[in-house]
């Protein structure tokens, strides 16, 4: 079978699959928004939120080794930044 046969059996499988009631859907949707967030969310966030603060805290203990940053100017004499080193690229 090829992809297009694939669709059509899909497709006719789909056509032919029953009908869900609608009635009361309205109604479902309104007490799904008008429901907390809080209550929706459950147990997920507050797991979330205790993972993350206990990462955040273990990072805080390791304490990274310090590193010093070479002055970079854009314009200066032996510069790789330089425009002209740049356009004429490494000689």
């Amino acid at each position: 079978m090829n992809g297009m046969d694939d669709i059509d059996e899909a497709l006719t499988r789909l056509a032919r699959a029953p009908v869900p009631a609608l009635d009361g859907l309205e109604a479902r949707v309104l007490a799904q928004i008008a429901m907390p967030r809080a209550a929706q969310a459950g147990f997920g966030v507050g797991a979330i939120t205790i993972a993350a603060l206990a990462i955040g805290m273990i990072g805080a203990g390791f304490p990274a080794s310090p590193s010093t940053a070479a002055p970079l100017s854009p314009f200066g004499a032996n510069s790789p930044l330089a425009p002209s080193t740049l356009l004429a690229g490494a000689q």
